[in-house]
């Protein structure tokens, strides 16, 4: 459905998104993951037609829309500072702009994500995990072929955002949504994802699903990002892995003896006997 192809943009001597590639499924999560400042939301606004690349294509169905003006996508956004509008009440914030067929009525979003009967609500006295729901309700309001979601549990405290995660990932479901998720929280990430890319200065070092890249780091720097994860260097010895803190199986593994291998360990594959 979404085909990003070997997109790239710099500021001045800023490589902020380099050569990217990837396609998205109808109904997927993709949620890109990385460190402030590694080009996640340069790579949203180039997606979205915010900002023009410097080279690559973004295509949608196949067909290239690159040139298309951002309010002609059909797609959706939502940033962590809500952007809610302080002089219309909260029904009146979902239903901004929706004017269009197939659009969803303010009244039944807001009770699937958990504010019935807040449609007359001052938007200015709502808490910040309501206010988020008024956010996500506003943004799935015109059906969006692609919705965008830019840190947008950043602002809660841990316990909330928790929640919100579960909450968040229903509803995408629910609704079949195709979305695009940025994140530097890897727990969020874990919570919503279908698919992880892991972002590093302007590039992706890795995507696949997050047990792929939870359990199958591809470099050091995956690894130590993702934390909570050592090292252990061994050595093939008949169908036994050799290593200082003991003996491993090496199972289905193609290794030969002799082999020189690194393991990585987390905390919850070790057991006590």
């Amino acid at each position: 459905m979404l085909r990003v192809h070997h997109l790239s943009k710099s500021f001045d001597a800023l490589q902020a998104v380099n050569d990217i590639s990837f396609t998205l499924d109808t109904g997927s999560i993709l949620v890109v993951l990385g460190p402030s400042g590694c080009g996640k939301s340069t790579l949203l606004a180039l997606i979205a037609g915010l900002i023009t690349p410097d080279s690559g294509d973004v295509l949608w169905d196949n067909e290239s829309i690159t040139g298309m003006p951002t309010h002609q996508r059909s797609f959706g956004l939502m940033f962590q500072d809500y952007a809610l509008f302080p002089h219309l009440n909260v029904g009146d914030n979902v239903g901004f702009g929706v004017a269009t067929v197939g659009a969803m009525h303010a009244s039944p979003l807001l009770e699937r994500v958990g504010l019935k009967g807040f449609e007359k609500r001052d938007v200015q006295t709502l808490s910040g995990g309501e206010a988020q729901r008024v956010a996500l309700a506003r943004a799935l309001a015109p059906r969006p072929r692609l919705l965008m979601l830019d840190e947008p549990l950043g602002a809660l405290d841990r316990a909330l955002r928790e929640q919100l995660t579960r909450e968040l990932r229903e509803i995408l479901n629910e609704f079949n949504q195709t979305a695009i998720y940025v994140t530097h929280d890897q727990q969020e990430a874990f919570g919503v994802a279908d698919h992880i890319a892991i972002m590093q200065s302007g590039s992706f070092v890795q995507i696949g699903t997050p047990e792929e890249v939870y359990r199958n780091p591809q470099n050091n720097f995956v690894r130590e990002f993702l934390g909570n994860a050592k090292l252990i260097e061994g050595q093939v010895n008949g169908d036994k892995i050799e290593s200082e803190i003991g003996e491993f199986e090496v199972g289905n593994l193609k290794l030969e003896v002799g082999d020189e291998v690194t393991m990585l360990i987390r905390p919850e594959g070790i057991r006590k006997k």
